[in-house]
C-alpha cells in the first residue's frame, strides 16, 4: 500500500523583502467533532480504491484516453480572434516574459547548456543571445553542478540568473548546490546574502522518452527549506509565473511540462506579473474540490466533461503553488464542497498529493464529509513503451471513477 507522509511546513528561511504578500488565512467556527467523516483512501498502482479497513470500493475505468493533453476550446475560433491580445505557444509566452525582465533589469541572466544561439532544447530562450550577447546569455557545458552552483554565486553577488536545466532530472546533478546553498543561504548568512534565482526547464511524462527523460521532482525539491515551487499550464499563466520568479528575491523553482510547450492561448498585451502563492480557480462547482496542476489540469477537464453530462458539478482549481500551497483558496472551496480529489503527475509515495493531503487533513479535517481521494503516478520507473508510459499516469476515466465513488 502507498505510504502517505504527513508534514508540511512553511519555508521558514524566505526572503522577508518578496514583493508578494501571502493570503492571510480567516477560517470560520468548524464543526463538532461528532460530524467528522473524514478519512483516508489510497488509491493502489492498479487504480483500485482502498479505504482504511482495506476493502475495495472500486476499481480502474474500463478505457483509457490515450495521450490526452488539453481539450478543445468550446467557444469558437471566431470569438477567441475577437477578443484583445495575441496568440503565443507557452513556450513563446515564456521566452515573452524573459525577454520582457531581460529589458527591464540589466542583472537579469541566463545560463544553461545550448541556451545561447542554439536557443535552448525547447526554444525558450531562442534569439536572446542575438539580442542581449553571449555573457547574459551564457552556454555552459554539460555541467549541472558546476552551473548551477555558478548561478547561486551570481545571484549571492547581486545578478537575478535563470539557470535552464535541459531537463529536469539532470538537475539531480546540482542537488547538492541546490538544497544545502540555494535554499539555505539567505538564512545561513543571517540575511545578508538573498538568493533571487530562477531555476526552470521541462520535465514529466512525455511521449516515450524513458524513464531517465521522464522525470517529476516536485516532491524531490518540496522538502527544501527556502525553496518556493511553482509550475504552468497555461501561456497566461507560464508568462506571469516566469515575470513573477524572476522579480522574487526568494530562488524559485519552475516547472515547466513537456507535452505543454505548443499549448496556444490569446494573452494580453499590457504586461501582468502573476502571485507566485495563488491557485487559479479554473471551474467553479458545488460538488466536489479537484485539486490538480500542470498537465494533469487538462485530464481533469476532459474528465469534467464527462461529468457534467453525468449530472455533477466539479470544482476544479490549479494550484499552481507547489510549495507554498495557498490554503486561502483551497480551503474556501473545501468548505463549500466537502469532499476533495487530488489529480497529480507526481509519484504517490512522498509527492504533492501526499502533502497536500496532510495540509487540507490538519487545516480543513472537520470541513470533510468524505474521504480525501488522491491519484498519482505509480511508483515505477516510466516504461518506454508508449501503451505502458500511459498506464503509469493518471488517465480521465480514472478522475471520472473517482468522482462518482466520493458524490455517492
Amino acid at each position: 500500500m502507498a505510504s502517505i507522509f504527513q508534514g508540511v511546513g512553511a519555508a521558514t528561511s524566505l526572503s522577508s523583502s518578496t514583493s508578494i504578500e501571502t493570503k492571510k488565512f480567516h477560517f470560520c467556527s468548524r464543526r463538532s467533532p461528532s460530524e467528522r467523516k473524514a478519512c483516508f483512501v489510497v488509491v493502489r498502482s492498479g487504480g483500485v480504491m482502498v479505504d482504511g479497513g482495506l476493502n475495495r470500493i472500486g476499481g480502474r475505468a474500463e478505457q483509457l484516453v490515450t495521450n490526452a493533453v488539453a481539450a478543445k476550446a468550446d467557444t469558437p475560433a471566431a470569438a477567441t480572434a475577437s477578443k484583445p491580445g495575441h496568440e503565443l505557444l507557452l513556450f513563446e509566452a515564456l521566452r515573452e516574459g524573459l525577454e520582457e525582465e531581460m529589458e527591464r533589469d540589466a542583472r537579469v541572466c541566463v545560463m544553461g547548456e545550448d541556451v545561447g544561439h542554439y536557443g535552448g532544447s525547447y526554444k525558450v530562450t531562442r534569439g536572446l543571445a542575438q539580442k542581449y550577447g553571449d555573457l547574459r546569455v551564457l552556454d555552459t557545458p554539460i555541467a549541472e553542478n558546476s552551473f548551477t552552483g555558478m548561478g547561486i554565486g551570481a545571484a549571492m553577488m547581486g545578478l537575478r540568473p535563470i539557470i535552464e536545466g535541459m531537463n529536469m532530472g539532470f538537475l539531480l546533478l546540482a542537488f547538492n548546490q541546490i538544497s544545502n546553498n540555494c535554499g539555505m543561504l539567505h538564512y545561513t548568512s543571517g540575511g545578508q546574502f538573498k538568493i533571487p534565482v530562477v531555476i526552470r526547464g521541462p520535465g514529466g511524462v512525455g511521449r516515450q522518452l524513458g524513464a531517465e527523460h521522464s522525470q517529476r521532482l516536485e516532491s524531490y525539491f518540496q522538502s527544501i527549506p527556502g525553496i518556493q515551487m511553482v509550475a504552468c499550464s497555461t501561456p497566461y499563466n507560464a508568462k506571469g509565473l516566469m515575470k513573477a520568479a524572476i522579480r522574487s528575491d526568494n530562488p524559485v523553482i519552475l516547472f515547466e511540462h513537456v507535452l505543454l510547450y505548443n499549448l496556444k492561448e490569446r494573452i494580453p498585451d499590457e504586461e501582468y506579473v502573476l502571485n507566485l502563492e495563488e491557485a487559479e480557480m479554473v471551474r467553479p462547482g458545488e460538488h466536489v474540490t479537484i485539486l490538480t496542476y500542470s498537465r494533469m489540469r487538462y485530464h481533469v477537464m476532459q474528465a469534467a466533461k464527462t461529468l457534467v453530462n453525468k449530472g455533477y458539478d466539479p470544482e476544479v482549481i490549479d494550484i499552481r503553488s507547489l510549495k507554498p500551497f495557498d490554503l486561502y483558496t483551497i480551503g474556501n472551496s473545501i468548505k463549500k464542497t466537502h469532499r476533495v480529489l487530488i489529480v497529480e503527475e507526481c509519484m504517490r509515495t512522498g509527492g504533492i498529493g501526499a502533502s497536500l493531503t496532510a495540509a487540507i487533513t490538519e487545516n480543513f479535517h472537520d470541513y470533510l464529509d468524505a474521504p480525501i481521494v488522491c491519484l498519482s503516478s505509480q511508483d515505477v520507473p516510466t516504461p518506454y513503451a508508449g501503451t505502458l508510459e500511459e498506464w503509469t499516469v493518471v488517465q480521465p476515466p480514472q478522475i471520472v471513477a473517482a468522482v462518482e465513488q466520493l458524490c455517492r
